[in-house]
């Protein structure tokens, strides 16, 4: 699997970065219908994540802030870093 991943979800862009993700879950205890851990408990996107009304924006970029790593990244349409 690649060291980073991108998702488009709704308005933002959310990027995981796979290397430094120490497998907390802290982001899936807030944004469970984006991400999910896969068997080496690394955070990775859950399927289907992408789709229209998944995940309210707000709960999204939460669930990046809460990462101890700063392992995930949310940036709006226009580009500006939301998390962290």
């Amino acid at each position: 699997m690649a060291d980073t991943q991108e998702c488009q979800i709704g308005s933002l862009t959310i990027t995981i970065d796979r290397r430094l993700c120490i497998g907390s879950g802290n982001c899936v205890k807030l944004g469970r219908e984006v991400f999910e851990l896969d068997a080496d408990a690394i955070v990775t996107f859950r399927a289907g994540a992408g789709e229209p009304g998944t995940i309210e924006p707000d709960r999204l970029v939460e669930a990046c802030l809460v990462c101890p790593v700063d392992a995930l990244i949310a940036t709006d349409e226009t580009g500006k870093r939301l998390a962290p």
